[in-house]
């Protein structure tokens, strides 16, 4: 289990080393003092915050929060003594890293509140200073209460990120090995039993050739027949796992609305070059289940099918001039319809119904640029 003060981006890049250059700048309101002690005890003070802001990305765990609270100290003490209160930007800048919510909410709060009193003290005690830099001053505030909010945000956002990366990899393994043992499950349950018939038919004409040749040939006969049928069964099941494309689905549902007498149109391209074969195969099954609806439901005596393809978006509508749905939309049980947008979830899709002078189906799924799929021709 995560404990609260495990903290650290794992990959922050040259970002703290740039910020690091700037800690020249405090050296200028150092050197501004006259006493030696001043002068030498900053000195001490901004190496001392250098390294702690430099162990502060290279270690992990509990020491971090050591080397963040030092490094709070010597900007509250920086701001007091010299006016210098720029290192609360270091701070805020590596406090927005910290991963643990709790340690995050923690060392915010009392960076705010800290900066927010060492400021309004330093007002104070050395007001002329403090006005010659009030713009730079409130803009260091600002940085100090929308920096860390911002890159906590954002670093949570890439984390989550690659966890939905590594789990969408997971499920496509796991998507591949049901896949398999599927395939293994149709091969024994298809071929299996058949193969061995013809084994045992085999071996009976084979012990028959000498004895009774007519019932020898029938056997034979019966074997051919046997393999005839694996081979078809074979074929429709290799056939089902190539899928299917929406240009082939748009030849069939334009038969079945030819036999069911309705009059068919389509706008639009069916070849489609931006989609992949998992998604074609969805909209394919939506788009039968949609004319199915319009044969048996819709008394309509016409139907178009608009297809409008980008490389972001692909949007498919049905529309049909018959009497509509009800208003409750009560029929979707019935017709079909969940299972289209139970369907189309699995692919980011959507499914919009319309009912006005007829029914339209709008169905959008979102395009993937890749190469186009290489199907098994074996």
């Amino acid at each position: 289990m995560q404990k609260w003060y495990q903290s650290f981006h794992k990959s922050t890049g040259l970002s703290p080393y740039v910020w690091v250059v700037l800690c020249i700048l405090p050296f200028y309101f150092i050197f501004r003092s006259s006493s030696p002690i001043q002068i030498t005890t900053g000195i001490i003070m901004t190496f001392v915050f250098l390294g702690c802001y430099v162990m502060s990305f290279v270690t992990k765990g509990w020491p971090i929060y050591i080397w963040t609270s030092v490094q709070i100290v010597i900007s509250i003490g920086m701001t007091l003594l010299f006016g210098y209160v720029y290192f609360a930007i270091f701070l805020a800048l590596f406090i927005g890293n910290i991963q643990s919510k709790a340690g995050f909410i923690t060392l915010y709060c009392i960076h705010l509140v800290t900066t927010f009193l060492s400021i309004n003290y330093g007002f104070f005690t050395q007001k002329a200073l403090f006005i010659t830099q009030f713009p730079f001053i409130i803009m260091s505030l600002i940085g100090v209460i929308l920096i860390p909010v911002n890159t906590y945000n954002r670093n949570k956002n890439d984390k989550l990120q690659d966890q939905l990366e590594d789990a969408n990899k997971r499920i496509s393994e796991l998507v591949k090995l049901e896949e398999r043992q599927r395939i293994a499950r149709d091969l024994h349950d298809t071929l299996g039993q058949k193969l061995s018939l013809i084994g045992l038919k085999s071996d009976l004409a084979s012990k028959l050739m000498s004895k009774n040749i007519t019932q020898a040939q029938a056997e034979i006969d019966d074997v051919r027949q046997t393999a005839r049928s694996a081979l078809k069964e074979v074929r429709e099941m290799v056939t089902q796992m190539r899928g299917t494309r929406v240009e082939d689905e748009v030849f069939r549902v334009s038969q079945i609305l030819k036999a069911a007498e309705i009059e068919y149109s389509i706008e639009g391209d069916p070849i489609l070059k931006n989609t992949s074969l998992l998604t074609e195969n969805v909209l394919s099954m939506c788009l039968k289940e949609a004319v199915t609806n319009v044969v048996k439901h819709s008394e309509a005596s016409s139907c178009t099918i608009f297809i409008e393809s980008t490389r972001t978006d692909l949007v498919i509508k049905v529309k049909d001039n018959g009497i509509g749905m009800d208003k409750d939309n009560s029929r979707l049980r019935g017709n079909g319809l969940r299972g289209m947008m139970e369907r189309l979830e699995f692919v980011n899709g959507t499914l919009e119904i319309s009912s006005d002078h007829g029914t339209m189906l709008v169905i959008k799924v979102p395009n993937v640029i890749k190469n186009q799929d290489k199907e098994v021709g074996e």
